[in-house]
């Protein structure tokens, strides 16, 4: 990987992650709902899962497959201590470098778990070369414009106070990224889509102590390393407002399959034997043909 890829410190991410698995309970709302969010996409699917990848479901989505009926599930995440929450067989594991076979699952599950990747469409590739043929991918990750106020304040603050800014929150993609990347990554059947979450905090402070509770501190390269004046924080809290912060969160969504010759396959241009004109009862005008005035 080129240093031009690299926008996160992975290491620190993985430390981060690590003193967050005593204390990631505190944000347990947030990430039950956005696993029930994610894994309502299995009830799309007549298909039956046997050996589930759960990656960086820190805690709340194994049980949740597991609920299920799949009687093989991996718990999977940079750090061991977040792993071994899972339920399932607990894995250290890079999303960077992956160490499983390939195909060795027929379902990977990756809810709000790969926003700190650096190469994400290699990531979802090798999320791809794990999965059997027919096998779902379900991702969820923060997407444009989750945290938007509190990226404007916080660089507000820091601009008065500094004379300048550096990056406090991670970038995130946006919609139309999503089945770009997936389809790059060589998934079959392509589909992102956006669901907002609804969050409130009674002071801004809530919002930071939730941040660090979930491993989700900034780790990107760019940060200032320098401790962070005392008055950053207090003065972005105060113009976000003194009571009650509204904090919408978007999951950007993402499914798709694994390749298999099973897979239903869009018709060759031309193939179709009706017309689509005979269909709505009406009469078909050529490109080159002026529609007349009704009769």
């Amino acid at each position: 990987m080129t240093d031009q890829m690299r926008v996160f410190d992975r290491a620190l991410v993985a430390r981060r992650r690590a003193r967050a698995a005593a204390r990631v309970d505190r944000v347990a709302p947030i990430l039950d709902d956005a696993a029930d969010r994610l894994l309502d996409r299995l009830d799309d699917t007549t298909r039956r899962f046997t050996r589930a990848l759960d990656l960086g479901g820190r805690g709340f989505v194994a049980p949740k497959l597991a609920a299920r009926g799949i009687p093989f599930i991996v718990s999977a995440d940079l750090a061991p201590g977040m792993a071994a929450r899972g339920g399932g067989l607990p894995v250290a594991a890079d999303e960077e470098s992956l160490p499983f076979a390939e195909g060795a699952f027929d379902l990977v599950v990756a809810s709000l778990s790969l926003h700190w990747v650096n190469d994400l469409p290699g990531a979802l590739i090798q999320i791809r070369r794990a999965l059997a043929p027919d096998g779902l991918f379900l991702a969820s990750l923060p997407g444009l414009p989750s945290f938007g106020a509190l990226r404007a304040a916080l660089a507000e603050a820091e601009a008065e106070l500094r004379g300048g800014i550096s990056p406090r929150i991670s970038p995130f993609p946006e919609l139309r990224d999503g089945a770009a990347l997936l389809q790059r990554a060589g998934f079959a059947l392509p589909v992102a889509d956006a669901e907002d979450m609804a969050l409130r905090y009674k002071t801004a402070f809530g919002i930071f102590a939730d941040l660090r509770a979930a491993g989700e501190a900034n780790a990107v390269l760019a940060r200032d390393g320098r401790i962070p004046p005392r008055a950053l924080f207090p003065m972005a809290a105060a113009r976000l407002g003194g009571a009650e912060v509204d904090l919408p969160l978007r999951l950007l969504v993402l499914t798709g399959w694994a390749p298999s010759p099973s897979q239903q396959k869009p018709a060759r241009p031309g193939s179709a034997t009706a017309r689509l004109a005979d269909a709505l009862g009406a009469a078909e005008i050529s490109a080159g043909e002026k529609a007349g005035k009704p009769q």
